[in-house]
């Protein structure tokens, strides 16, 4: 899961600081929405052609990190 994680970065200067997938724009919460309702991970991989498999995954992994644990933090 640590090398997934990795994927997601915490830029002052991108998406106002809110996590994102490898210093795009494409930020976690924004991914975890399509998931919530209802896209797969294929769906997402078919209409963002950049993001990889395992941006998608790191964005679950992301998820379940912070609802176990009251410190998570990612390092910039």
């Amino acid at each position: 899961m640590e090398d997934l994680l990795k994927r997601i970065t915490i830029n002052p200067d991108i998406a106002h600081g809110k996590p994102t997938i490898r210093n795009t724009r494409y930020g976690v919460a924004y991914i975890l929405e399509y998931l919530a309702g209802g896209d797969t991970v294929e769906d997402l991989l078919e209409e963002f052609k950049d993001l990889e498999k395992e941006d998608i995954l790191a964005c679950l992994a992301y998820a379940a990190q912070m609802a176990n644990t009251k410190g998570f933090q990612i390092s910039a």
